[in-house]
């Protein structure tokens, strides 16, 4: 069965083919299966005290820089973390459920989020940066008309107009092997900014706050034209699976953390019907914090 076309829309003035963002690009390369469950089915996936945690960390690491460097202190970091969690259960009630019944206790998860701020100082001061944008969104379209788009953590500029990216991550940094995976979101925001400002960034960093280790790259023209070359080739290669109707899983140690398996023939089941129409391209904004499986 064919799946279905989505809508034509325009971003300043041009027709769009569909967009990406980093996490999505990354769905389909783990599995297409995945990407249809996310981007055209639109199925329901419940939160875990995982990604929660990700996204109170965030939420604290980027109201942290709203004060006079002087303040940014551990202590300082240990008193918005309440105010944050306090805040996410007025706009999003039902994220209580998780710690009832044989859910985690929620005094204890509140203090993994403190190791988990402890670690960042353990690896940054704050008090020595000034960032030029937090949560910042991008996009861009290409030549062959993809939106690319996504929401960056925080990029630094130096005095000299070098820009660093970085984003946080709650998880554990990655095995020996898996590097390229994890830095493929970081060059993804690279060639967009390139695209975007026509400043190639001098550093990408991914800060892994579940261990304590930050991994960094200095990529060159020549990376972020790969990646450009290699986004392409995942939207031709979304393309062919749309046309043909034929989202193939493609299983891995991935698997164990896919809210899925009830629908993955992998697993015995049967996917839903594919839906009548495909939602609009722009519509499904770049996660605050997908969850971070490191397979171990």
């Amino acid at each position: 069965m064919t799946s279905p076309v989505a809508p034509s829309i325009e971003v300043d003035g041009t027709t769009v083919v569909g967009s990406l963002s980093p996490s999505r690009a990354g769905d389909f390369l783990q599995c297409p299966l995945l990407y249809r469950f996310r981007t055209i089915d639109r199925l329901h996936e419940p939160s875990s005290p995982d990604a929660l945690r990700g996204t109170v960390v965030h939420k604290v690491l980027e109201d942290l820089f709203d004060v006079p460097a002087v303040g940014r202190t551990p202590r300082h970091a240990a008193d918005l973390l309440v105010p944050t969690w306090q805040g996410l259960v007025e706009a999003s009630p039902e994220v209580m459920e998780m710690f009832e019944g044989d859910g985690p206790d929620l005094g204890a998860w509140l203090e993994s989020c403190q190791r988990v701020l402890r670690t960042y100082f353990d690896l940054e001061d704050p008090r020595r940066l000034e960032p030029a944008e937090r949560e910042l969104y991008v996009e861009f379209v290409l030549p062959s008309r993809i939106l690319l788009r996504g929401i960056v953590d925080r990029v630094d500029v130096a005095p000299d107009g070098a820009v660093r990216i970085v984003d946080y991550k709650t998880g554990r940094s990655p095995r020996e092997g898996f590097e390229a995976t994890a830095l493929f979101q970081l060059k993804f925001y690279g060639l967009v900014l390139w695209r975007m400002r026509g400043v190639v960034p001098s550093m990408l960093q991914l800060v892994y706050l579940g261990n304590g280790e930050i991994l960094r790259y200095v990529p060159d023209v020549q990376d972020l034209l790969a990646t450009e070359r290699k986004v392409e080739a995942v939207w031709r290669a979304i393309e062919e699976a749309r046309e043909e109707g034929q989202w193939r899983p493609r299983r891995s140690r991935l698997c164990d953390w896919c809210a899925h398996q009830a629908l993955c023939p992998e697993f015995g089941g049967t996917p839903p019907p594919l839906p009548q129409s495909d939602p609009l391209p722009q519509s499904d904004p770049e996660p605050e914090s997908d969850p971070e499986p490191v397979p171990g």
